[in-house]
């Protein structure tokens, strides 16, 4: 209308009007630095993107195939599928012998950091599946293979996440083997940082308790034990520490009661004790014979005598 002032604002208006112009350029600096962040950021992920979209067009057909062949792998291993995991793991070993760029030949081909990164998952994922199938040796084969990327090649590619755990259950390996020396080769390989990670840390203490003979110790550290993998080999431990028990009383007592024997071997329940003296191996010990007598008033006895 003729006559009439345009406001904009109403009292937004009215409130900015008595804002210093100092206040004012600064809060034009602040939209103006923060606007500059957000369109570099978005450039920055348009540039990511479309280096995804390019190295996926331009991925090596054997490369997708090895990798293809890896999810297949991988889903089974997740079921518990272990004759199709051994199955595709054997195909995806020989396919892995093409790519000039592993150990130990390290060639600098285009897929170089793919290719690495890819077997490197391949040789984990096949020590997870020894550690679920319970094969000791085919743990030791596979790690072996897997090692030098861990030592070698970890100025080519980054650093997997799976590196100190798989790193940890081999130190445990050889602790269930009774490889001493093996052991603290291991460690002496071993960064300082990687020994201040908890994987590796628990493989150290229950080293120093088996060593000292604080087997309860070792024992009660099966409840907390920092990765699920762990398992395995701490059920195995656990069997030694208790043969090594066995030995000593064996030497040190003519007989012992049902709930000696159990507190001193660390059941929890006397069906557990029972269950084990059952599973003892002659062959492996050689050093006595167990035999139960429960009496009607029920002063069990566990007799200790030595195997003819």
């Amino acid at each position: 209308m003729p006559g009439r002032k345009l406001c904009f604002g109403g009292r937004k208006h009215d409130s900015l009007s008595r804002v210093s112009s100092r206040q004012t350029l600064a809060l034009a600096d602040m939209y103006t630095s923060a606007r500059k962040k957000y369109l570099l950021c978005k450039a920055e992920s348009q540039h990511k993107q479309q280096l995804r979209r390019r190295k996926k067009a331009t991925m090596d057909p054997k490369l997708a195939e090895v990798s293809q062949l890896f999810g297949r792998f991988n889903a089974a291993l997740t079921r518990n599928d272990f004759d199709t995991c051994t199955n595709l793991l054997s195909q995806l070993k020989v396919l892995l012998t093409e790519f000039k760029s592993l150990p130990p030949l390290f060639e600098k081909t285009p897929n170089a950091t793919g290719e690495l990164t890819l077997a490197r998952e391949v040789y984990e994922h096949a020590v997870i599946l020894s550690v679920k199938m319970e094969d000791q040796d085919a743990f030791e084969r596979d790690f072996c293979q897997l090692k030098p990327y861990y030592t070698d090649a970890c100025d080519r590619i980054p650093p997997s996440p799976q590196e100190y755990p798989i790193l940890g259950l081999n130190l445990l390996r050889l602790l269930v083997q009774n490889r001493i020396a093996e052991f603290h080769t291991e460690l002496e390989l071993l960064s300082p940082a990687a020994l201040e990670n908890p994987c590796i840390k628990h493989a150290v203490e229950l080293e120093q308790s088996f060593m000292e003979g604080a087997y309860n110790r070792v024992l009660s550290a099966r409840q907390t034990v920092p990765h699920q993998s762990f398992a395995y080999f701490m059920d195995l431990l656990a069997k030694t520490v208790r043969d090594e028990i066995a030995g000593c009383s064996e030497k040190a007592y003519d007989y012992l009661s049902i709930n000696d024997a159990r507190q001193i071997l660390l059941f929890s329940s006397d069906q557990q004790l029972m269950e084990y003296i059952k599973e003892v191996d002659m062959n492996e010990l050689e050093l006595l014979v167990e035999l139960i007598c429960i009496f009607p008033n029920d002063s069990s006895v566990v007799y200790w005598i030595e195997a003819v």
